[in-house]
């Protein structure tokens, strides 16, 4: 028979999705499963936003909409930008999409010829390094231990700029870390990526509303203005409004990207749906109390899990102060036996199966996101289920010989 494209046999499902699906198995099979595992942010959107898109259907117009996305929305998205102090752009800067991932598979198409590098650091969100194998893009990884807080250095960017990438993909706050940049830390990198022209450069800023402690959310352009010409800064609706089914993505960035993504939605998307852009419109312009009130809430649940983390002997955990995850070095349970049940645990992915098997919490793997010695926890699930699930990590270590 006719062969599959070689591209085919270098695209990966997400290795999230797959902890996900088998934690929903077991509890389809009447085990009680708590799950730490999928990034949603399981809540809802304000009544405005569902009221908007009722409203929309009433109107339907049955036609196809902007390749770049309708006015009302780009214009909904500037003026979001600017309340973070990303401003002077326009509609012509910027393009939308079935979500951020979407955008970002977009840019890796408009950006990178195959042979051409990207780098980013690690740990990264699972579907960079997909992404860019698909594309056939070469991959510097610039690694990020739990030792410097799973943070990048202006040293580490500045010798993997040396090298010309194509494309340097930045995130912040990170997934999966829940680690958040500094103004010092960013003015710092900022004055790196200054030096090297040639290289684009993708903020993936998209849980921006998302940080705590007061440490604010900071971007390369607040720093150096100048590199607005290429800095490309991405968003969502999925976290910060509650709405990741809806598939609303962003970004905003030079023209000449911009119109790149509107052409590549031509072909493959045509628009974002008519009903989606109104309630998208109606989460950007309306009352911001939801998410407000959640990130309060998410700041709360990180204390709670902390607390945890830190009492685990062995376990090190950097203090995450955005997005909703932590990502502790397990790697102290390496070598260990999980005692009742007689499993060995030699690597990230044999503690996650066996936590999994034994107390019934869901975890991914490091290893998905470049760092095998840890483990991603995302702490969005219900509140009751928060302190049992985090009581049978705590039990599982105990239990470990």
């Amino acid at each position: 028979m006719p062969q599959l494209a070689r591209r085919i046999g270098r695209a990966k499902p997400s290795a999230i999705m797959q902890v996900a699906e088998k934690a929903k198995r077991l509890k389809a099979e009447g085990r009680d499963i708590i799950s730490f595992s999928i990034g949603v942010p399981n809540f809802l959107p304000g009544e405005h936003v569902y009221a908007a898109a009722r409203d929309a259907l009433s109107k339907d117009s049955g036609q196809y909409g902007s390749n770049r996305g309708p006015d009302a929305l780009l214009d909904a998205f500037v003026e979001h930008m600017a309340k973070i102090g990303l401003t002077g752009y326009g509609r012509v800067n910027c393009a939308t999409g079935i979500g951020a991932k979407h955008v970002i598979y977009n840019l890796a198409e408009a950006l990178l010829d195959e042979g051409d590098t990207i780098a980013f650091p690690t740990p990264y969100w699972t579907s960079y390094l997909d992404i860019a194998e698909i594309v056939g893009a070469k991959i510097d990884l610039l690694p990020c231990p739990a030792g410097q807080d799973y943070k990048l250095t202006p040293a580490q960017l500045d010798a993997a700029l040396a090298k010309k990438p194509k494309v340097f993909l930045f995130n912040n706050p990170s997934n999966p870390t829940g680690m958040v940049y500094t103004k010092e830390e960013i003015d710092a990198l900022a004055d790196v990526v200054a030096k090297y022209p040639d290289t684009w450069v993708i903020t993936d800023d998209i849980y921006n509303r998302m940080v705590f402690d007061g440490i604010g959310y900071h971007n390369f352009v607040h720093a150096r203005p100048e590199l607005k010409d290429r800095v490309i800064f991405l968003d969502s609706l999925s976290k910060t409004y509650g709405m990741p089914g809806w598939r609303v993505g962003f970004m905003a960035g030079p023209e000449v990207v911009a119109q790149a993504l509107a052409t590549m939605n031509s072909n493959h998307i045509t628009n974002v749906p008519e009903i989606v852009c109104a309630a998208a419109i109606a989460a950007l312009n309306g009352p911001q109390d939801v998410p407000t009130q959640k990130c309060a809430e998410f700041q709360a649940k990180r204390d709670q899990v902390m607390a945890v983390m830190n009492a685990i002997p062995g376990v090190v955990c950097p203090r995450p102060q955005g997005a909703f995850y932590v990502f502790p070095d397990i790697s102290v349970a390496f070598g260990k036996t999980h005692a009742p049940s007689g499993t060995k645990i030699g690597n990230d992915v044999e503690f996650c199966n066996a936590l999994l098997e034994a107390k019934g919490v869901a975890c991914v793997p490091g290893s998905a996101f470049g760092e095998p010695r840890a483990l991603r926890i995302s702490y969005t699930c219900p509140t009751p289920q928060l302190a049992p699930g985090l009581q049978r990590f705590q039990e599982f270590f105990s239990e470990l010989s």
